[in-house]
């Protein structure tokens, strides 16, 4: 059947159109993944759009949601048009599957930014799944749920495995197993690697995420925050549990490298992300994995009411824990409100501060 394929996370910047140039012309990069909402209000310039439509008439492209935001508590019409959209671009170009993101990233008047993390509840899960409902729905090829890099609690960390599970179970969903993820979870969390991924559905993961990332100093610990940036080398404790995933991920078809183009800004950094790629190449061809059940996904037909599933309260508690964070309010206050949806009294105040750069960058107003 051959090996899982290697590519890359797509860029529309020509910085890393010409990093990856020598990759293209060997025919290294198998898979590419487009993030197609980011050009949702967006004028494609022509070298990619040529470039997406040979992986997509290759049947070698994959794509890969950032905003449609899988937890929001109320359905509005910015997930309608998001979707109206979507069904838009796969008549444009043909995908093999496409994925989201766990979590919630949209309240109020709040930009895009990165999701934030729900925990396991029963009410959070049926949201979770009519959102994934209404995602299947609107495409005839496989859905994937990425996992998360933030987490407030290692409760979080430990249970978002099941949650995946659960929730990708009436779709015949997938699993992204972002490595880079999990590594951030176990520095911040001070947890193995491999223990965090033995919680997860292995057999569900169909594509594999790999990148490097950042420290942020940390205020409440001695240790920094790692942070999931995409802006640096892939570290070497990935490398070293790769091959034992590889060997555990028995339906794996696609690994992906991600890095923001303009990360890539000098000579040691090109050489530094192309050396990446090829160890990862090798990785894959010593590793003797084979694709074992490629194409055997078959369209699960899920009914769904045509109103859209909505929690009032949980809605009131996702807006009023964004706008905490933007605040900076103190994260003895946040720990202490009472949440029904949210177990704060279990962050980690460090995390709490993360979450408030993080928003903080993505809505500087």
């Amino acid at each position: 059947m051959g090996k899982p394929l290697l590519g890359l996370s797509m860029m529309a910047d020509v910085e890393f159109l010409s990093t990856i140039l020598p990759l293209l012309q060997s025919n290294s990069v198998e898979v590419l993944e487009w993030s197609f909402d980011t050009f949702y209000n967006a004028q494609e310039p022509d070298w990619l759009h040529d470039l997406l439509n040979f992986y997509s008439e290759s049947n070698r492209l994959v794509g890969h949601g950032v905003y449609y935001s899988l937890f929001d508590a109320l359905w509005t019409e910015r997930q309608e048009v998001w979707l109206k959209k979507l069904r838009e671009e796969f008549r444009k170009r043909k995908y093999n599957h496409i994925t989201e993101h766990f979590g919630f990233m949209n309240a109020e008047n709040f930009h895009q930014g990165v999701p934030l993390p729900v925990s396991l509840h029963a009410k959070t899960l049926q949201i979770g799944k009519d959102r994934l409902y209404r995602l299947q729905d609107a495409v005839e090829v496989p859905v994937g749920i990425e996992n998360l890099a933030f987490s407030f609690s290692v409760d979080d960390v430990m249970e978002q495995g099941i949650f995946l599970d659960k929730l990708t179970e009436d779709t015949n969903g997938f699993l992204i197993l972002d490595l880079h993820n999990i590594y951030c979870q176990s520095c911040n969390f001070e947890v193995e690697m491999s223990e965090i991924i033995q919680l997860y559905p292995l057999d569900k993961v169909k594509e594999i995420h790999l990148s490097g990332g950042s420290w942020q100093e940390s205020v409440y610990r001695k240790k920094p925050v790692r942070r999931d940036t995409h802006d640096d080398a892939i570290p070497g404790s990935i490398f070293s549990v790769l091959p034992s995933v590889l060997s555990q991920c028995k339906n794996l078809e696609y690994i992906i490298i991600e890095r923001l183009g303009d990360t890539i800004d000098t000579e040691d950094k090109k050489k530094s992300f192309l050396d990446d790629f090829i160890q990862v190449k090798t990785l894959i061809d010593s590793s003797g994995r084979e694709i074992q059940n490629k194409n055997s996904w078959t369209k699960k037909e899920v009914s769904f009411p045509e109103n859209a599933l909505e929690d009032l309260l949980l809605h009131e508690e996702q807006t009023l824990l964004t706008r905490l964070l933007f605040d900076n309010t103190e994260a003895t206050y946040i720990k202490s409100h009472e949440f029904h949806y949210f177990k704060t009294e279990n962050w980690d105040p460090e995390m709490i501060l993360t979450a408030q750069n993080i928003i903080k960058r993505w809505n500087p107003y």
